[in-house]
């Protein structure tokens, strides 16, 4: 994701079911783990490819050792980038059936299910834990109201990360590096073309993949502080500077891989590492895809902040929640508990190719990229992301998409823009 991270937003329309106990029902919606099935919870994410299953195998086994005999129901839901689970997630709890505990973001995110008043609360669990100590306060903030914490976050994930594959760009005689501006890189985009390279890989097919293409170019054009303004509402996204952000992004639309409305993030990933495409613009996710398949770091693929963006770090970051009716309650917060130690969220960043988000997680036995990237988690500028969910409202969000979409067919910078303002206004 990957994270990856709410790939297509919705709101939540909950049930007043969803709230409270039947007088006569029997128990079904809210038993704690006394019935036939209390030995098992139901884990509910987006988590399907090779990377991503391996890490949530970690969180599982991490969980299990602590919890012998309990079975874990993987309730990963494929296809759409994330956008499938979300749809039946939303189902689910609208018809008072939630999973135990579920993936989310931090921030808005996870905000819709707070102020809905569907989750558990998981202070127990940081008190008990002492995550309070060495979770940034930032992260703790963002998964908190009036007091009281409602996720655990097993990782960071880097959302402005260009990767690209080293032979390609070697042959076409291009260079990437951190000082490479956003008009640099579209120039370079230009050079492979003209040397017969397919220039972006580009996995269309999930929505959230051209969105961050666009929010990658935005931070880079406006950097971190101007990227808080706007997601405050302190500059118009009519500015000077996001309509240059836009005019640059529809300059690299037509270098993407023409099969890309085809591809999923992930199968763009491989296009990558098998030298079909030359570079990506994903969150670091991919970096846990491309070792899973065999690439090597650093002769295979490299890597670079997204052009502009250096000294940021775009935060996609994995939580989980448990549901305050959940059928295995008790066992959702031993899951929210296993999985924030030590020891398995290191084995789960491996996987997953993320930075712990506990600081006391020692990362010299991380491979060179993820040292790179814990070190920029701890000491650059935290932005939270747009296209994931923790920044603004899950409708702005929607919103974000659907003028995406449109731009790439109309090209239209003013109306673009202008439909950004309108959904920040409403």
């Amino acid at each position: 994701m990957r994270v990856r991270r709410t790939r297509y937003p919705f709101v939540i329309a909950v049930t007043g079911a969803l709230l409270t106990v039947s007088a006569c029902g029997g128990g079904d919606s809210t038993s704690t783990g006394n019935g036939s099935d209390a030995k098992q919870l139901e884990v509910f994410s987006w988590w399907t490819s090779g990377s991503e299953d391996a890490a949530l195998k970690q969180l599982t086994a991490g969980f299990t050792a602590t919890n012998p005999g309990v079975k874990v129901v993987n309730g990963a839901v494929a296809g759409g980038g994330g956008g499938n689970a979300q749809a039946i997630l939303q189902t689910r709890l609208q018809g008072n059936n939630p999973p135990d505990t579920w993936q989310t973001h931090p921030g808005k995110a996870i905000g819709q299910y707070i102020d809905s008043n569907i989750l558990a609360d998981l202070s127990s669990v940081y008190e008990k834990d002492g995550l309070s100590k060495v979770v940034p306060a930032e992260l703790v903030e963002s998964v908190s109201k009036n007091g009281k914490i409602y996720g655990v976050s097993t990782g960071a994930h880097r959302g402005n990360v260009l990767w690209f594959n080293k032979k390609l760009l070697a042959e076409a005689g291009v260079q990437l590096s951190e000082s490479t501006t956003p008009e640099q890189f579209v120039q370079a985009l230009g050079k492979l073309k003209d040397k017969g390279v397919t220039p972006l890989c580009l996995g269309a097919k999930d929505a959230f993949a051209t969105a961050q293409l666009f929010e990658n170019t935005l931070l880079g054009e406006i950097g971190p502080d101007g990227w808080n303004d706007l997601v405050a509402g302190k500059t118009s996204w009519t500015s000077p500077k996001v309509k240059q952000a836009a005019t640059l992004f529809s300059k690299m639309l037509p270098y993407a891989d023409p099969d890309a409305a085809a591809l999923s993030w992930d199968q763009a990933t491989k296009r990558l590492a098998s030298g079909e495409c030359a570079v990506m613009s994903m969150g670091d996710w991919a970096y846990g895809e491309l070792v899973k398949d065999g690439a090597k770091d650093g002769t295979d693929f490299g890597y670079v902040p997204e052009p502009g963006t250096n000294g940021s770090f775009v935060l996609v970051v994995d939580t989980f929640v448990v549901a305050e009716n959940a059928k295995h309650r008790d066992l959702g917060l031993k899951w929210a508990s296993a999985i924030s130690s030590k020891d398995v969220q290191l084995a789960f960043s491996k996987e997953k190719g993320s930075t712990p988000v506990r600081t006391d997680v020692p990362t010299d036995s991380l491979p060179a990229y993820q040292k790179e990237a814990a070190a920029s988690f701890r000491g650059d500028q935290l932005v939270q992301s747009i296209v994931h969910g923790e920044a603004m409202s899950p409708q702005f969000q929607q919103s974000f998409y659907d003028a995406v979409t449109q731009f790439v067919q109309s090209k239209d910078t003013g109306s673009f823009v202008e439909a950004l303002a309108s959904a920040a206004r409403s």
